[in-house]
């Protein structure tokens, strides 16, 4: 009798919202999209943290689209010429399109995916304001001649990133390289060893080891 009572007062407060045109609303379920200190190493990794960066290879701005992919989430024009804001929301666009997937700097970085991953959820431009990375200040390379950093220890190849390996590339910057300094050791990193390499009668080996290190900071200029 005491639960048929209460489904009729329940009833009755129901019909009286519905009167008075109140809505009954649920509360949303929180979304999880990463959080921003994930994308700015992503970023970092990714560009140097640059949203206008341009490095001829068909790759743009502080997330690294090519143009289909850029497309493909809404983007127009080229990725690098867009506003901060506009590639942060193309960004988490294509994360909740995709996930990480679409970039390599977010497996060696070991990001993982939550809930917001592939969730086909387009997002709003108030969503990805949170990630509000802005242009990362940059370490200026070290002009030839100048002080060489210690040797890190470590001898580098083909697919490792580390903050060394930023170093070494600012430094190549002193030789025309036009490295963003992403830390991370691929193509243009290694034709850049290997130059480094015949010029001064090192083996090419394509490692950068302390005699490569050293030949960037006190050896002849490759090329």
């Amino acid at each position: 009798m005491i639960q048929i009572r209460r489904r009729t007062v329940a009833r009755v407060l129901l019909l009286a919202f519905a009167a008075m045109g109140l809505q009954l609303t649920v509360p949303a379920v929180a979304t999880a999209d990463p959080a921003s200190t994930a994308w700015a190493k992503l970023r970092m990794c990714e560009s140097s943290g640059r949203y206008a960066t341009n490095t001829g290879n068909g790759y743009y701005g502080a997330y690294q689209f090519d143009l289909p992919t850029w497309r493909s989430v809404g983007g127009t024009g080229r990725p690098d010429q867009a506003a901060p804001a506009e590639q942060d929301y193309r960004a988490l666009y294509l994360y909740r399109m995709r996930g990480w997937q679409p970039w390599q700097c977010a497996g060696m970085l070991k990001l993982a995916g939550d809930a917001d991953a592939r969730s086909k959820r387009v997002p709003t431009y108030a969503d990805s304001a949170y990630i509000g990375g802005g242009p990362t200040p940059q370490p200026t390379p070290p002009p030839p001649g100048g002080p060489m950093p210690a040797w890190p220890g470590v001898v580098y190849q083909y697919g490792d990133c580390a903050g060394p390996l930023k170093a070494f590339q600012l430094r190549m910057n002193a030789y025309g390289y036009g490295f963003t300094g992403t830390g991370c050791y691929y193509e243009k990193t290694r034709t850049a060893v290997l130059d480094l390499q015949r010029a001064n009668g090192i083996k090419d080996s394509g490692l950068l080891g302390p005699k490569t290190w050293t030949a960037a900071w006190q050896g002849k200029p490759p090329r």
